[in-house]
């Protein structure tokens, strides 16, 4: 019977093609390389001294029916040892003296879950043993079915990777569409080089070119890449996790170059499928609860929510709605504007990022990203700030060509006070749009502003404009000059003279002699208080009339 098998069947790759993917390597997982010559089930109860087994074979030992009858498992193992066995695999547990001892034999011990039938296994061994490119076939389907099987389970995302690193005794990775990593499993022998692993799988350089371009993955072939990494000897399959032809991640297999074989492909190519099956559900599920979540925030937001079942929502979200919050709402401005889905997925982001607490949520009619931000009790508008900073920065790295306004609303001490927050954040975001501003506006130093916009009388304003600034509009349009923007940088540097010259990249002698001919031209007197609030208003109000 051993003529007609494949010579070079080793214990590792009966455990990878032919043993269920639930099976744990307890002993000697150094020695599976061991050629396996053909297997037998052994029952504990038989009289083993009668068998005749090869040396080479796997030995399977079957459920104990009869304690009574029962060999101990030290005597299995010592038998087992004695004829030269490749390797064990036992139906039941293993007592810790049978282990200490198969560990002194150099044996190689696994154990199968309780429901698995020993004779299915026996078969599924023999059929590799004898037919190893059929069985290659009937293990990739077995295995997508045990890896889609768990995600049916809701089993998650971190249970599907440990399988997958059972299966392949590699480390196993997930990352999402950005390369950050959702999951993962290490075996021991990677963790002293996973932070160099994980820090080269974090760069999108890095990865495949062929993967670059997400919705073009559905055509790459074939499914799964091989890529060296920068550790020496070490090596990486990867593939896309595509769900409604879109690449939504990507699935990796890490081991030494020369240990990634074709069912560790298997794995990869099968894995990656049932990874876009769990991230598709999960995205459904967190759809599910956003909406939900949107619809009680508004409902908050429009005062119809009580004190106590925001608290007890807020539970469910796993957010203390007790804490001190700051309204933060965010819009896009101008045309050609990206999509508000992709606005909140980066304030998310960067939310996680600055390990922030905030809830976040589209209204889809205002056309705005609410975050409501749990911050600082003691400083809590720089805090707030602080973030709000970080989501103009970031954005505006990210889409160059687009800007965003952002509004900050008052301190909100209580559930009570979120509405009146939300609303001041609007406030101050409308005034940031009308002032074409990327810098986040907090509604507290709007005073001037908001007091300007609620002068319903543009002729008075214009007047007082003229007044205040018509000869120096008219100096600059006669003359080509700059005196109005001396003047406007002037006051953004609060007054300071060398701050002023630097921001206008001019000599600080030039800057005297242009606040000099301000003072002339325009019959002033920059140095009385009510001079410097006059034209600062006259500035400001020039700004707005001209925006709108």
């Amino acid at each position: 019977m051993t003529d007609t098998k494949a010579k070079d069947i080793t214990v590792e790759e009966i455990r990878k093609l032919a043993l269920p993917l639930s099976t744990h390597i307890i002993s000697g997982e150094g020695l599976l390389d061991r050629e396996v010559t053909w297997t037998t089930v052994i029952h504990p109860e038989d009289d083993i001294h009668s068998k005749s087994v090869q040396p080479g074979e796997l030995i399977l030992i079957a459920p104990i029916s009869n304690p009574n009858k029962a060999l101990s498992d030290s005597e299995l193992i010592h038998w087992t040892a004695k004829v030269g066995a490749a390797a064990m695999v036992f139906s039941n547990s293993v007592s810790p003296t049978a282990l200490a001892e198969a560990k002194s034999y150099n044996l190689p011990i696994m154990t199968l879950a309780n429901d698995i039938r020993i004779r299915d296994v026996e078969k599924t061994i023999i059929s590799l043993l004898v037919n190893r490119k059929g069985q290659m076939e009937r293990r990739g389907t077995q295995i997508y079915r045990q890896l889609t099987q768990i995600s049916s389970r809701n089993e998650g995302m971190d249970d599907l990777i440990g399988a997958m690193a059972r299966l392949t005794n590699k480390a196993v990775i997930v990352q999402d569409k950005r390369l950050h990593p959702i999951s993962h499993k290490l075996q021991p022998q990677f963790v002293g080089i996973w932070d160099d692993v994980e820090f080269f799988l974090k760069k999108q350089d890095n990865l495949p070119v062929e993967l670059h371009d997400r919705h073009r993955v559905v055509e790459v072939n074939p499914p799964v890449l091989m890529q060296a990494l920068p550790i020496s000897g070490m090596a990486r399959l990867v593939a896309p996790i595509i769900t409604k032809n879109i690449g939504r991640g990507y699935l990796s297999i890490i081991g030494h170059e020369g240990d990634l074989d074709e069912i560790d492909q298997l794995v990869c190519e099968h894995g990656a499928a049932a990874c876009a099956l769990e991230m598709a559900k999960q995205k459904a599920v967190n759809e599910t609860e956003k909406r939900l979540r949107g619809t009680f925030l508004d409902r908050l937001l429009l005062g119809d929510v009580s004190q106590q079942e925001a608290i007890r929502q807020g539970e469910r979200f796993n957010h203390d709605m007790t804490h001190t919050h700051l309204a933060c709402v965010l819009s896009w401005r101008g045309e050609n504007q990206p999509s508000l889905r992709r606005l909140e997925t980066m304030v998310n982001t960067i939310i996680n990022n600055q390990r922030s607490n905030a809830l976040v949520w589209i209204r889809e009619k205002e056309r705005e990203v609410v975050v409501f931000h749990a911050t600082d009790f003691e400083n809590p508008i720089d805090n707030s700030m602080e973030l709000a900073l970080f989501f103009s920065k970031e954005i505006n790295r990210q889409y160059p060509h687009n800007r965003v306004a952002i509004g900050l609303g008052q301190v909100a001490r209580d559930i009570n006070a979120w509405r009146s927050s939300y609303r001041d954040a609007v406030q101050a975001m409308e005034l940031a749009e009308r002032l074409q501003t990327d810098t986040p506006l907090y509604i507290g130093d709007l005073g001037v502003y908001q007091l300007i916009l609620s002068l319903s009388d543009r002729e008075k304003l214009s007047d007082f404009c003229e007044r205040t600034l018509g000869t120096l509009t008219d100096y600059d349009m006669r003359q080509n000059a700059d005196l109005i923007k001396t003047l406007e940088a002037f006051f953004n540097c609060h007054g300071n003279l060398s701050q002023t010259a630097e921001a206008l990249i001019v000599h600080r002698n030039t800057l005297l002699y242009r606040m000099n001919r301000i003072n002339e031209i325009a019959g002033i007197d920059l140095n009385r208080p009510e001079t410097r609030l006059a034209l600062h208003l006259a500035l400001t109000i020039r700004r707005l009339l001209t925006l709108s």
